[in-house]
């Protein structure tokens, strides 16, 4: 049996950058997600939208989001598909 490439399994998130988070705020913010804040906790940002499920949100100011929790962010808690997400980016 072969062994599994370490990159085979990072495929998928290959394709999506690194972010600030000030930028992925205002990808959450802004068309077509809507994403309002709703309220901080901390450095949490609780964020609601319309028809999509609330999301809790760790802004750090100036910090770097790592490619697979702003593909997290977008796909898995804002219910976009990969090929929605990569166009926002």
């Amino acid at each position: 049996m072969a062994a599994r490439s370490p990159s085979a399994s990072l495929g998928r998130v290959a394709k999506f950058p690194s972010l600030k988070s000030g930028t992925l705020l205002a990808i959450l913010q802004g068309e077509p997600l809507n994403y309002v804040e709703v309220r901080r906790s901390g450095s949490h940002r609780h964020l609601v939208a319309s028809g999509r499920d609330p999301l809790t949100f760790a802004f750090h100011d100036g910090v770097e989001v790592p490619p697979h929790l702003v593909r997290k962010i977008l796909v898995k808690s804002a219910g976009l598909s990969e090929a929605e997400a990569l166009e926002l980016l």
